[in-house]
């Protein structure tokens, strides 16, 4: 099954079952762009608006695009902000979702289901503006090298997501690669134990001056 019809699948138990990774980059992405200043939002895979509802209290504008219609269809009757306009988008394709360019774009837990991280890192670097910040959050290598990857239960049985293993070093190259300097790198732990395996890593990126 494809990435986006395995979403479009999940999408009716996304908000509902329990899912540690969707909560920890939930939690993430507030700690980290909290005291960021933007006014306008590029949000890459808003799924079903977990981000985007803190983001549009933020900004003065979101694009908030996501690959699955079915997840972005909650996401929609969730969030009826004026400043928000929901976009359908593949963003492997170049990104004519993208009007203008962003003071911020958000990146959350898509990236492991791309293969080519030069191609949207290259885009993200694009559509930033000069002083803008690209925020990554992504399952971490280390749990990827565990064995775990996007997964949901279906009525017949489990349902496991199209993934590839990204690096740690992959997304720095990337970044280089398309003229962004990291900001600030953190790792993210069940229960802030930080004695275990890492759940997620979590990239901030700036336009290199």
């Amino acid at each position: 099954m494809s990435v986006q019809r395995s979403y479009d699948s999940w999408s009716s138990t996304y908000d509902t079952v329990e899912n540690k990774t969707r909560d920890l980059e939930k939690f993430a992405c507030r700690e980290i762009l909290e005291e960021i200043p933007f006014e306008t939002v590029i949000e890459l895979g808003c799924g079903t608006g977990k981000n985007t509802e803190w983001l549009v209290t933020k900004a003065k504008h979101v694009t908030a695009v996501d690959l699955s219609e079915e997840m972005q269809a909650i996401a929609r009757a969730k969030i009826r902000a004026d400043n928000v306009q929901f976009r359908q988008a593949d963003i492997k394709r170049p990104w004519h979702f993208a009007a203008s360019t962003a003071d911020l774009i958000t990146c959350s837990l898509i990236l492991e289901h791309i293969q080519d991280l030069d191609f949207v890192f290259g885009q993200a670097s694009r559509h930033l503006n000069l002083n803008g910040h690209f925020y990554i959050c992504e399952l971490h290598p280390f749990k990827q090298y565990e064995g775990t990857k996007a997964r949901f239960e279906t009525g017949n049985g489990l349902e496991i997501v199209e993934c590839y293993t990204h690096n740690v070093s992959d997304y720095f190259r990337a970044a280089e690669k398309a003229g962004l300097t990291l900001c600030r790198f953190d790792e993210w732990f069940d229960d802030g134990d930080r004695t275990r395996v890492p759940r997620l890593a979590s990239f901030l990126l700036r336009p290199m001056r």
